[in-house]
């Protein structure tokens, strides 16, 4: 299959750390059960096993080294010859699942490629290179534009893309950063545009089993999410789950106004 030699250039610990905790608490399980180690040892070990086992759930169903599948089917759904942006694309895989999955559109893979994704992606040489060579991998690199700027402040005109995409990269920024990518998102997504924003879920099973390490948005779920979509104007259409993944399905308002825009405090703007 093609997304066999696609390399994300995730660290190998993100997918696989976790199962190797686990067959190692579980070895070190096993031989205090055989000498009978107290009971007490025993059942921390028993809970050390089981939190790594959560933890290969979480990440081996979050597929990191993989291709997603568009998490709603609503997202595109007749958006042929649509204009794509992808805010925070990385090494390109969700600007590859929304190619594959709609062959009509074209996209701009937009990032910082700065210390932020080199301290998330382990790859050599320029960070664009990998997201280039990943595109071509998938055979999508045609249907591409690769940008590179702050989603703060997106170096696009109002109203440039019919839509958008953005998978766990505004949960990375900080609530005020989160506020300031959702109000550009809006500027320049088209009257009747479509969002799909994707973010870590930081619900009860992927807290437990990951903690700090995967929780991009610290504390902040869907209530806090859906309250800061609507204060930047957006309408929400869908909003769903699936493990380890939050994700909501927004419109502009045909008209193009929305809530007053949002300065880095929270205070509107103008």
């Amino acid at each position: 299959m093609v997304h066999a030699s696609l390399d994300f250039a995730y660290p190998w610990w993100l997918s696989y750390g976790h199962v190797v905790l686990a067959l190692a608490f579980g070895v070190v399980l096993a031989a205090a059960v055989y000498w009978s180690w107290r009971p007490w040892l025993r059942g921390v070990l028993v809970g050390l096993t089981l939190w790594a086992v959560a933890g290969s759930v979480v990440m081996l169903q979050f597929n990191a080294r993989g291709v997603p599948a568009l998490p709603t089917a609503n997202y595109l759904r007749h958006g042929a010859g649509a204009r794509v942006l992808d805010i925070g694309a990385g090494t390109g895989r969700s600007s590859i699942m929304v190619l594959r999955e709609r062959p009509g559109a074209t996209l701009v893979a937009f990032d910082e490629f700065g210390e932020s994704f080199a301290h998330h992606f382990d790859s050599a040489g320029r960070p664009e290179d990998r997201l280039l060579a990943n595109l071509r991998t998938a055979g999508v690199a045609g249907r591409t534009i690769i940008e590179s700027g702050d989603m703060r402040a997106l170096p696009f005109d109002d109203a440039s893309f019919d839509a958008i995409v953005s998978a766990y990269a505004m949960d990375h920024i900080g609530a005020d950063g989160a506020r300031r990518a959702l109000v550009e998102a809006y500027r320049v997504l088209e009257p009747g545009g479509e969002f799909l924003l994707m973010l870590v879920h930081n619900d009860v099973w992927t807290t437990i089993a990951f903690g700090p390490l995967l929780s991009h948005g610290g504390l902040r779920g869907s209530d806090w999410w859906r309250s800061e979509v609507a204060a930047a104007g957006f309408d929400v259409i869908e909003e769903g789950t699936r493990l380890g993944t939050l994700f909501f399905l927004l419109e502009k308002d045909g008209n193009g106004s929305g809530a007053p825009r949002l300065g880095l405090s929270g205070v509107p703007w103008g």
